[in-house]
């Protein structure tokens, strides 16, 4: 059985790897993340493929969620491909396509109307306006960057991510509300969304501004994270459309199966279906 040392100079060269292979910010501290919790695991211990697979036994074991369970999985798989230790994978967990989503995690519009309005009220104008721009056009967290003053004067951005490069359009609206925000904050050019040091607004900081006003307006903070704000751009994107293809172009997928992810009913949307049904006498 063939063993390997997983030392830390390795973990340095597979980051600046990672950032090599245009991978995002959160893409690069995720696989790191989950590779050093391996390797923590490990405690000195060789890397084979009985290794891999026992402590994907312990994560399940320690009632880590299956989906979670297969993304750290893939972290791990993406350091042995890296390090040239692909012979050490091991097989996924088997999953069976969810039928319906956690209804404890959809936010609903009107819960995203709620956050909108306190947002407002609490003088948290940028928060607003990029909560608006995920909710409008679908776009991740990490794309907020290419929203520009540019963009918006031009009703549509280009953005560049994973290799890959797609045009959105702006509503008209919200390109009105961007320029207006802009000539106030005196942003000529440029991204819009800036710290008060001139930076870019990062994940975190977004991440942790919505938390403080899911406490405010009374939403659960179990609904309230910036990739929700994307499900809830494709439900209502779809329900206008019925183009699940469109629908994958304007989120950048490369496959529709993973489209359909973002179009699994609410629990409750399923009962409703099943209720339908009319089969119960």
């Amino acid at each position: 059985m063939v063993a390997y040392s997983l030392i830390e100079g390795q973990m340095a060269a597979f980051v600046r790897y990672l950032q090599k292979e245009e991978q995002s910010l959160g893409t690069r501290e995720k696989y790191s993340r989950d590779v050093r919790a391996f390797a923590r695991w490990l405690d000195g211990r060789s890397v084979t493929k009985v290794t891999v697979a026992e402590w994907k036994e312990h994560l399940v074991s320690a009632h880590y969620a299956p989906v979670t369970v297969n993304s750290m999985l893939a972290s791990v798989h993406a350091f042995l491909r890296f390090a040239g230790w692909g012979a050490c994978r091991v097989k996924y967990l088997k999953l069976q396509r969810k039928l319906f989503r956690d209804s404890s995690r959809e936010l609903s519009r009107e819960e995203y109307i709620r956050l909108l309005d306190m947002a407002h009220s609490t003088g948290r104008e940028r928060l607003a306006l990029v909560m608006e721009t995920m909710g409008a056009c679908g776009v991740r967290v990490s794309e907020v960057r290419y929203v520009t003053v540019e963009a918006a004067q031009a009703g549509m951005a280009e953005i560049s991510l994973k290799g890959k490069v797609r045009t959105i359009l702006l509503p008209g609206k919200l390109c009105r509300k961007l320029l207006k925000y802009a000539k106030r904050k005196k942003i000529a050019s440029g991204e819009i969304f800036l710290t008060r040091d001139g930076g870019s607004l990062s994940r975190k900081q977004i991440w942790a501004e919505m938390k403080v006003l899911c406490r405010l307006s009374g939403v659960k903070s179990s609904k309230v994270f910036p990739h929700n704000l994307r499900h809830l751009f494709a439900t209502a994107f779809y329900r206008a459309c019925k183009d699940i293809a469109k629908l994958a172009d304007v989120l950048g997928h490369s496959s529709i199966e993973t489209t359909r992810i973002y179009l699994t009913s609410t629990g409750a949307e399923h009962a409703w279906q099943l209720e339908r049904l009319g089969l119960v006498s």
